[in-house]
């Protein structure tokens, strides 16, 4: 029998010769890369840098405490942006000029007697059982409108600045307690609370350790959705509880605040 074999063409002979062009992309794209193992050694110089970019680029900035020089609130916000040295000092011009603005060096019992008297917020005498300050705001209390927003927002600073004057050492975050038993909706302020989480955020990063919205009525749901978004990655640390929870898992018998002992 007779086999007939044929031959194909080389299989490139199907294809056309196709011509490729490679173009640089327009854009430029900036990779940082930092480990944060390595970063603890580079203390000092990382914190000397952030200083001299502040006195070249920043001089009309005060100086001392809480200033441009203050060496301990620069580490604070460094290791905030973690150790990046671009962002802490942007962060840090924000704040100090922010405290400069604000007066915060000049707040005092006095200069917020008027709204402190309303007793809707105020420091708890004693630390909750993980050793931190905690700040008790009464929901119940605040009306917008009673007293003009700055007037809230200074008791708010002044309250942030007594509380951590107040951590023992090596601590590092307060608690903050919104007490929402009696709540209506004339006590919502949105601005004023977006205001809070902002002065935490920009201004005291990394000393808000929780938030506890202590028996939350049904109709701050609401109002809870509204100031959600804008507080961020903040509403993590937001814990919804009972005033049982507070008394059994934050505090001793002895350090109990008063309006949770029943």
């Amino acid at each position: 029998m007779a086999h007939c074999l044929r031959l194909h063409p080389p299989l490139a002979n199907h294809f056309k010769a196709v011509s490729i062009h490679y173009e640089k992309p327009n854009k430029v794209f900036r990779l940082r890369v930092r480990s944060c193992s390595a970063a603890p050694e580079n203390t000092h110089r990382l914190v000397a840098e952030v200083k001299e970019k502040l006195e070249k680029e920043h001089n009309s900035l005060p100086v001392g405490k809480y200033g441009r020089d203050d060496e301990e609130m620069i580490l604070w916000f460094l290791k905030d942006r973690k150790f990046y040295v671009e962002d802490a000092v942007s962060k840090l011009c924000k704040a100090i000029r922010w405290r400069k603005e604000f007066g915060v060096s000049d707040l005092s019992e006095e200069s917020v007697e008027r709204v402190a008297k309303t007793g809707k917020a105020y420091l708890h005498n004693y630390l909750d059982v993980q050793d931190r300050p905690v700040l008790i705001v009464d929901a119940s209390k605040h009306f917008p409108g009673e007293h003009e927003l700055y007037e809230d927002e200074k008791l708010c600073a002044f309250l942030i600045e007594k509380a951590l004057s107040r951590r023992p050492a090596g601590k590092q975050e307060i608690l903050v307690i919104l007490d929402l038993r009696g709540f209506r909706t004339q006590n919502a302020d949105i601005k004023f609370v977006t205001f809070v989480f902002d002065a935490f955020y920009y201004y005291y990063p990394r000393r808000l350790g929780q938030v506890l919205f202590v028996d939350a009525p049904f109709i701050f749901k609401p109002v809870w959705q509204l100031i959600k978004p804008l507080v961020k990655s903040y509403a993590s640390l937001v814990r919804f509880c009972s005033a049982k929870d507070v008394k059994e898992e934050y505090f001793t018998a002895e350090t109990v605040p008063a309006n949770f002992r029943e």
